[in-house]
This record gives structure tokens, C-alpha cells and sequence, in this order.
């Protein structure tokens, strides 16, 4: 691996405390954020039924960029996943340039979703300022994390299966819905997806709708971070994206499209969940309470993966030398308590500038990290295209899970990603990100060619790309 503690003593490293059962419910859950359940409803009212067509495009690449991912993770598995197979692929300046952009994007989510979270308690317990409850939210979760790594697992396995089981049970109550099977519903057929059009807006809104649904896949990636504590890391790997396909088939596709046949795209909005809007049209009472503890659940699986992602990510650049050491430092129980802290302390400072300076400082944190997941997976692709090489030549035995049509596949997602940086640029709401995200990307760019100075930052680590098995 590096794998869970593959430098230091014992003492002094990560351990694998995730069961299968954990690596597996991360996979198949832990990307399911509220982006699905609260911010489909504004991709739906500016694309109309044709945001299908912009889900499945953007989960098309998302299953190739973890396909990629995968066939990578499966051969070594690493805590520093991406960041340090772009150590390896591309060079010390793409890995210590990714790593950090990826920790800034996720003390920035941390913020994000506490305030969310604070927000729907707020609704319930109204008599506590929010800032408090974002507090006391992001405080109990930190102490899941400092615990160990299994009550990370724990709590991300009971988070990850109520959103699942969530959505189950809303397709499976949408179809019967659909087909007028549910007391009080009539058979709707296609009249709401072909009523108005199926394209209302052109065909260019197709390309409007995947900004703003490609971004809730953010997170795929985890697992394979996670599945470096795990006991195996390489099998985990593997069921994980094999899993991929299906999950996104089945718990996006499939709940976008009960949501755009049982409703007409026009009762849709940006300020309303779609998923309330369907429960309420067959007849679920108390539609909006429910939803509102399905997203807090949601809401507190991304804080719990944020934090755990960041830290985790902070320990490895910290082993590779591109943080401070004391990142690396772990307690008895191989947990990184000084990465969680940064990570936590960093994280709460962005939930107060939510407060004070919303349109400014805020602003800034979230557009500087907004185009981060695109920057993430072009390192992907461009280090998988790099590393297969590397593999079939020195050990293509542990080539487990394959790439497919290499390398015309990968080169054609890395286009495919390049397009939609270039359509952000031309898109008034896209344009910040970008500009901000590539902003803070030279920063963070500069830092790593001072730190390890030119010649050795464009140079891959002279590392074995399969280190052994321990």
C-alpha cells in the first residue's frame, strides 16, 4: 500500500477496523447526499423529463472514472487513493495538488452540511440559534470519529442503510403509484414525461441539467479510501465498483424517473424536494416531516464520510511528506485524532464565515472548491492511463479489475470532462467555480513546487506501483 499503516511502528499507523459489511454499505449508500433528495427538484424545473437523459450522462462517467479508480485501488491499495497514484503516475506536484484540494473540498462540505443539518433541526427545536446545532452536530460526529474507525463504519453502515432503504421503498410506492395500483392514484402513464415535450427547453438543456445534477455523484471515490482500513482491501475494492452500475441505475435513474412520470415537470421547484412532492401527490402523510429526517440522515452521512475522507486524506499526505508530520499521528487505536482536529477546526471556521459572511468569505470557500470533483477525476484518468501501462508491464496478475477499452475509454472520459469545464466557463452560475477552483488549484500548485522544488515535483515517485501484500 501504503495500506493502513504501512510506515511507522504499529503504534503509530492506521488499522484496519472496517468490516465488509461497512465497505459495502459505503459503496452502495454513501453517496447518496441531499443533493438527490433537495437539489434534483431545480435540475427537473430547468431541464423538464429530459433530466434523465443529463443523470445518466453524468453517472456514465462516473462509473467510468471509478472503474478507472478501481482497477487501480484493486492492483494497491492506498489510504491516499488518487492522490497517491497521481504521485506515482503523473508526478509530486499532482498528487500534493490534489490531495489538498481535495481536503479543502471537504472541510468546505463540512460547513455546508452542518448548516443544513442545523437548519432542519432549527425547524424542530427552534428556541437553539442554528449556529449552536451546527455546532453540536459536527461535535458529535467528530467524537464518532476520534473514537475509531468501526464507529465510523457503524454509524456510516445505519446512515448509508436508511437512505437506502428510503429510496427503496419511494420507487417502490412511485411505480405502484405509476401504474394507479395505490388507493386514491389513476394510472398516469407517459402523459407527464411527453405532455409537455420531453425536451421543453431544447435539447441544450440537457447540458444545463448535468451542471447541476454532476456534482451530486461527488464522493463515489471514498470507498476506495476507506477500503484501505478495511481487512481486504483489494476484494472491497473490487465489489465496490462492480457495484457501481446498479446503484446508480437504480437509486438515481430510478428514483428521477418515478419523480418526472408521476409528477409534471412544471410542479417541480428549486425551493421544493421533489421527493415531498411525490409523497404528497399519493397521499403520504406527513410527507414533508419524513423527508425532512431522510435528509438530516443524509445530511449526517456526509458530514461523517467528510470528515473521515479529510482527515484520512490529510494522514497521507502527512506520510508522504506533503503535510505537517504531526497529520501522521495516531492514537491507540489507529485513529488520525491531529488530521480530524485540522479538519473539524477548519470545517467550523467555514460555518461561521456562513454566518457572518455569506456572500463573501462563504462564497469564496464554495466557489474555490466547486469545480474540485472534475479537477479529481481528470487525475484519476490521466494517472489510470499512466499507471496500465506500469501494471501490464511489471504485474499484470494483479490487474483484477479492468479498465474497459483501454486506453480509448479513458482518453474519451478525460475529453468528456474537459467539455464540461469549457460549457461552466460559458455558463453564468458554472463560470466562478471554475475561475475560483482553478484559482486556489495554482495556489496550491505554487505551495508544492516550493515545497519539493522543480525538478523533484514533475518527477512520479520512484515507488514500486504494487508494493507487497502485508
Amino acid at each position: 500500500m501504503p495500506q493502513a499503516g504501512s510506515t511507522g511502528t504499529p503504534e503509530k499507523s492506521l488499522k484496519p477496523g472496517l468490516k465488509n459489511r461497512h465497505v459495502g454499505m459505503i459503496a452502495i449508500g454513501g453517496v447518496i447526499g441531499a443533493g438527490l433528495f433537495v437539489g434534483s427538484g431545480a435540475g427537473i424545473h430547468a431541464t423538464g423529463p429530459a433530466i434523465l437523459l443529463s443523470y445518466a450522462l453524468a453517472g456514465l462517467l462516473v462509473i467510468l472514472v471509478m472503474r478507472m479508480l478501481g482497477e487501480m485501488s484493486a492492483a494497491s491499495p492506498d489510504t491516499g487513493s488518487f492522490s497517491a497514484y497521481a504521485d506515482r503516475a503523473i508526478g509530486r506536484w499532482a498528487g500534493f495538488t490534489i490531495g489538498w484540494l481535495y481536503w479543502w473540498f471537504w472541510a468546505v462540505v463540512l460547513a455546508v452540511e452542518a448548516t443544513a443539518g442545523a437548519k432542519i433541526v432549527h425547524g424542530w427545536i427552534p428556541w437553539i440559534p442554528q449556529w449552536t446545532l451546527a455546532l453540536i452536530l459536527m461535535v458529535l460526529l467528530t467524537a464518532t470519529n476520534l473514537f475509531s474507525v468501526g464507529s465510523y463504519g457503524e454509524f456510516e453502515f445505519w446512515f448509508s442503510a436508511i437512505k437506502v432503504a428510503a429510496i427503496a421503498v419511494f420507487i417502490v410506492l412511485g411505480v405502484l403509484a405509476i401504474f394507479g395500483l395505490l388507493p386514491g392514484t389513476d394510472s398516469v402513464g407517459t402523459s407527464n414525461l411527453t405532455g409537455h415535450g420531453f425536451f421543453p427547453h431544447g435539447y441544450g438543456a440537457i447540458i444545463t441539467g448535468l451542471l447541476t445534477v454532476v456534482f451530486s455523484f461527488m464522493g463515489s471515490e471514498i470507498v476506495t479510501i476507506a477500503a484501505g482500513e478495511s481487512r481486504d482491501p483489494g476484494r472491497a475494492v473490487t465489489k465496490a465498483v462492480n457495484s457501481v452500475i446498479w446503484r446508480i441505475i437504480v437509486f438515481y435513474l430510478g428514483s428521477i424517473a418515478v419523480i418526472v412520470t408521476l409528477l409534471p415537470w412544471t410542479a417541480t421547484s428549486s425551493s421544493q424536494s421533489p421527493y415531498v412532492a411525490v409523497l404528497d401527490r399519493i397521499g403520504i402523510s406527513g410527507a414533508g416531516t419524513i423527508m425532512d429526517v431522510i435528509v438530516l440522515t443524509a445530511v449526517l452521512s456526509c458530514l461523517n464520510s467528510g470528515l473521515y475522507t479529510a482527515s484520512r486524506m490529510a494522514f497521507s499526505l502527512a506520510e508522504r511528506g506533503d503535510a505537517p508530520k504531526a497529520f501522521a499521528a495516531t492514537t491507540a487505536r489507529g485513529v488520525p485524532h491531529v488530521a480530524i482536529w485540522v479538519s473539524v477546526a477548519f470545517g467550523f471556521l467555514a460555518v461561521i464565515f456562513n454566518y457572518t459572511s455569506p456572500d463573501t468569505v462563504f462564497l469564496f470557500l464554495l466557489n474555490g472548491s466547486g469545480a474540485v470533483a472534475l479537477f479529481v477525476w481528470t487525475v484519476i484518468a490521466v494517472s489510470q492511463l499512466r499507471m496500465r501501462r506500469r501494471l501490464e508491464r511489471e504485474a499484470p496478475e494483479r490487474i483484477v479489475v479492468r479498465m474497459w477499452l483501454y486506453p480509448y475509454l479513458t482518453v474519451a472520459t478525460i475529453l468528456g470532462i474537459a467539455a464540461i469545464l469549457v460549457v461552466m466557463l460559458f455558463d453564468h452560475d458554472g463560470r466562478p467555480q471554475v475561475l475560483w477552483s482553478v484559482a486556489v488549484a495554482a495556489v496550491v500548485l505554487i505551495a508544492a513546487f516550493i515545497r519539493h522544488g522543480r525538478s523533484r515535483a514533475t518527477e512520479p515517485v520512484a515507488h514500486d506501483p504494487l508494493p507487497a501484500d502485508r
